[in-house]
């Protein structure tokens, strides 16, 4: 028999798990729900003495509670911030869990508070220097009903939930989140399975392709006892199917799920596949940050500076500038007479932004700066990620700057990431964009919420009557130039660029 413990998140009690719960027991498994400290109804305590910690003692006694005589399999579940609090207790009873469920949730490290998983970006700032100031032992006010997409989607949930919800929210004591988490490195060794929500932002395809890039910190994810399962809905699936997180966290417990491939086990990964265009070899020619790819003549000649996604880890090796995606587009682009350029920058994580924008700007001056660039005739092309990148360009486009492309871009923050207040929202900042061209390169076979951003833009764009012309790959998936590239893959790149070139040289 097993033995489910389950741990909510901010703001919530144990009477979100339920509908889980019930069918859990349903199936023939017990399932506990923790009551926390301080903020579960159950357990009332004063915030100044509630902290992270207090979770931890928590958890430990419903783990404590099960009779180890008894054969009880143990299978800890922590929603959101609650997966810091199960880390805690896991890593001290280690022995006696069978697995942890990190439902929708980071991956907590030894010394980092809860804090760092608190998805709205300026909320965390304000927190953290809340911290700085000595102030420790007040509350975190709940959200109201219409505020809690800022910490996560509310995809699937009904009205009726949602106001539920919201009636039995209780404040966070700031301890929760500010005290560090301390690990003994005990609970390495237990398995674990991750339950990502898709409606969320967060994808097992998403996982993998971090794991790709070869960040060493991201190996432990391909161990044969770690599974992932994929739920297509938001943050809150206890709340939005139920039924379906039960099953999935039975599956999990049974230690099925999908296992993710190693990096250099088979095929390369699909960022490092060859380029599907046959292009004459060109040297690089590497200028600090930024590597150009100059064809034979006289110049000076426009550019087309590629921007790649992310956030890609800073461990990455070889590092996007050099992948043969970005490469090949930079010839391509000489090939039709342009200089191509690729640039590293810094977006490693989804708080990058900021950071990853002005290195941009940087290298951007740096390509016009070069003799054999037509300062006057630049245009831009992002990718993935980097789409979010795309809203300063749009919002007052400098006059050298002939045209904007993107390919399989994102262009609205996702809900986990905690940027709706941010400037990088290229679905608002398009009405800014004037007559500058933007030429998007749309995948048929895009993930729904991605596909979600790229419609929220191109409905925009249309409001506006933007400039805006979209090649579409019926059949492409997100990265389709190397990821089972279709037949349409070639003619639709050919016609991207003539039409990004046509603007530069018209």
């Amino acid at each position: 028999m097993r033995v489910f413990i389950m741990v909510a998140g901010v703001f919530t009690g144990a009477h979100v798990w339920q509908e889980t719960a019930a069918r859990l027991v349903a199936a023939g498994s017990a399932a506990h729900a923790v009551p926390l400290t301080g903020v579960d109804p159950a357990r009332p305590a004063t915030p100044a003495h509630v902290g992270l910690e207090t979770h931890i003692e928590d958890v430990i006694a419903a783990i404590d509670a099960v009779d180890v005589t008894s054969g009880q399999e143990i299978v800890l579940v922590g929603h959101d911030y609650g997966i810091h609090p199960v880390i805690g207790a896991a890593d001290r009873r280690a022995e006696r869990i069978a697995r942890v469920v990190y439902l929708d949730s980071g991956i907590p490290q030894d010394g980092v508070p809860a804090l760092a998983a608190v998805p709205d970006q300026a909320l965390r700032a304000r927190l953290a220097e809340r911290a700085e100031a000595g102030e420790r032992e007040g509350v975190l006010a709940p959200p109201a009903q219409d505020e809690w997409g800022r910490w996560g989607s509310t995809d699937g949930v009904d009205g009726a939930s949602l106001e539920r919800l919201t009636a039995l929210a209780a404040p966070q004591p700031l301890g929760t989140l500010l005290q560090p988490l301390r690990l003994t490195g005990a609970v390495a060794a237990v398995p674990f399975t991750g339950v990502l929500c898709a409606g969320n932002g967060a994808s097992i395809g998403l996982v993998q392709r971090l794991v790709d890039f070869g960040d060493p910190a991201l190996a432990a994810l391909t161990q044969p006892q770690v599974t992932f399962f994929e739920l297509p809905t938001g943050h809150w699936p206890m709340l939005s199917c139920p039924a379906a997180l039960a099953d999935v966290l039975l599956r999990a417990a049974a230690g099925e799920g999908h296992r993710l491939r190693p990096v250099g086990d088979d095929a390369p990964p699909a960022h490092l596949r060859p380029f599907p265009l046959d292009l004459p070899e060109l040297p690089r020619d590497r200028q600090g940050q930024v590597d150009l790819y100059v064809p034979d003549g006289d110049g000076p000649r426009p550019a087309v500076v590629f921007v790649h996604g992310g956030p890609v880890p800073a461990g990455a090796r070889p590092r996007p500038r050099e992948w043969p995606t970005l490469v090949g587009y930079a010839r391509l682009a000489a090939a039709e007479g342009m200089i191509g350029a690729t640039l590293d920058h810094g977006l490693h994580d989804i708080a990058d932004y900021e950071r990853a924008a002005a290195d941009i700007a940087a290298s951007v001056e740096l390509v016009r700066a070069d003799a054999r660039v037509d300062a006057d005739r630049i245009a831009l092309w992002f990718f993935s990620g980097g789409g979010l990148l795309t809203a300063d360009w749009l919002t007052q486009p400098p006059a050298w700057l002939r045209c904007l492309a993107a390919s399989y871009p994102i262009l609205a923050p996702l809900p986990a990431w905690g940027m709706a207040g941010s400037r990088f929202h290229p679905a608002r900042a398009v009405e800014e964009a004037g007559p500058l061209p933007v030429v998007l390169l749309r995948a048929g076979r895009e993930a729904p919420e991605l596909a979600a951003t790229v419609e929220a833009f191109v409905t925009a764009a249309e409001k506006c009557a933007a400039r805006l012309e979209v090649v579409d790959v019926p059949n492409g998936h997100h990265g389709f130039e190397t990821l089972d590239a279709p037949e349409e893959t070639v003619p639709a790149l050919r016609h991207a660029m003539r039409s990004v070139v046509a603007h530069l040289t018209g």
